[in-house]
């Protein structure tokens, strides 16, 4: 049975974790493929709020298997604290298995990372602080340490001494932080997770195939999005890691032929937390109302997130680096009391139309927004459930993303509720 794949295709806080799970229902299996604790997913469920950070989104349900790929980074306390969380609530996640194959955040990643911060001042990143590009930088270096270390604490013990004689003479020297205990990490990592963790433990490769083989449906849930792509993004104000539908195949570890439904989940405006280019930014009380009707800000850390109208030249972009099957449009009822709308169709740098995202980082820091205003709808849209109940002007606003976006708009949510959408079909 072939894979599904949900992406973000703009600069994260897209609903990923609501889509992911109002398309997990048909799943028996979703694997989070990449990022970290550095990405949260907001649920509503009859209700009751969760937020998960590692988790993947389909914990909720009794028949899905939820699944930590070996593309992610886990930092072990975050982990079982999530867990705790979650049990608290009532959910069960005995059924969560973690790949032995994904690599550990360690506390020298979080100080390396807070101590980078720090050091770049105004030009810093603006990182969650938590120790994931850290980590990935030395999964890159082959020193870093994998879940499977836990198992064994001989070699784990002798890997981390290597690595933290190391960090600690950078800790030191570069940024005058004090040394960590080799010993004191070990005890912690060794006593207190590995036991709580070691059931979890899985060659998630295998369950993965095995899946498919059976002919289940298996979805695959990046985190972060597509212009925060390693690869692909805004870089350097980019992830660690590739959120694009082809990081999926790496970090679950299976082939593209096994995956035939990209999904790519789109705000219908565009946010960004931290810093780098941001085209269609607003500013002002056109921004101040969006951030509030929407409660722009971050899940995990907190931070009020940029706000700026859709913009379809990153969509196209969107498109071609995920081979988009279709787009679920989050969010369209933020847009509900605003007299006219705004899309970006095509930017204009140095006198020149762009309908295609400039490769060249400078050309997109000049980039100058060119808009087409539509008509807002004036209504309330959170108690739609049909097509009909949509006001015309949201209508045509869906169908002209569509167009601008060349792949149809199959899902529209019109408020945070899991059952908060409406089917649509441009």
């Amino acid at each position: 049975m072939p894979a599904t794949v949900v992406v973000g295709t703009q600069w994260g806080d897209e609903g990923k974790g609501k889509l992911t799970d109002l398309i997990a229902k048909e799943m028996a299996m979703v694997v989070r493929y990449q990022g970290g604790h550095n990405a949260g997913h907001t649920l509503v469920v009859d209700g009751e709020t969760f937020a998960l950070q590692l988790i993947p989104s389909g914990v909720l349900y009794g028949h899905i298997t939820p699944v930590i790929g070996n593309g992610v980074v886990v930092d072990p306390g975050v982990l079982l604290a999530e867990i705790d969380k979650l049990e608290a609530k009532g959910v069960d996640c005995g059924r969560l298995k973690v790949s032995g194959n994904a690599h550990l955040i360690m506390p020298y990643h979080g100080e390396l990372d807070r101590a980078t911060e720090r050091r770049l001042g105004k030009n810093k990143l603006g990182t969650t602080k938590g120790g994931i590009g850290p980590a990935y930088a030395d999964k890159a270096s082959r020193v870093g340490l994998r879940v499977q270390d836990l198992l064994d604490p001989k070699i784990f013990r002798q890997k981390l001494e290597v690595v933290v004689k190391e960090k600690n003479a950078l800790l030191a020297k570069v940024y005058n932080r004090l040394p960590l205990s080799a010993d004191d990490i070990a005890d912690r990592y060794l006593g207190e997770y590995a036991p709580r963790i070691e059931p979890l433990i899985a060659d998630t490769v295998s369950l993965v195939h095995e899946a498919l083989d059976a002919g289940q449906h298996v979805l695959l849930e990046g985190a972060q999005a597509t212009f925060l792509d390693l690869d692909h993004g805004t870089y350097p104000f980019v992830t660690s890691s590739n959120p694009v539908a082809g990081g999926a195949c790496v970090g679950a570890g299976i082939g593209p032929r096994h995956i035939d439904r990209v999904v790519g989940i789109a705000k219908a405006y565009v946010t960004r937390v931290g810093s780098g280019p941001f085209p269609t930014e607003l500013f002002g009380s056109v921004a101040d109302d969006l951030i509030e009707r929407g409660h722009e800000y971050g899940t995990n850390t907190g931070r009020r997130r940029r706000v700026g109208w859709f913009d379809a030249v990153m969509m196209r972009q969107a498109v071609r680096l995920n081979s988009l099957s279709e787009i679920a449009l989050t969010k369209l009822d933020l847009l509900d009391p605003f007299e006219t709308v705004k899309v970006c169709v095509a930017y204009e740098v140095n006198g020149e139309r762009h309908e295609h995202l400039p490769y060249h980082q400078s050309d997109l820091h000049r980039a100058v927004p060119i808009y087409e205003e539509l008509p807002g709808w004036g209504a309330d849209l959170s108690a739609a459930t049909h097509l009909a109940d949509l006001p015309a002007a949201a209508q045509d606003y869906v169908a002209f993303l569509a167009e601008q976006a060349g792949v149809p708009i199959r899902l529209v949510g019109v408020g945070p509720g899991r059952e908060q959408f409406v089917h649509f079909a441009a």
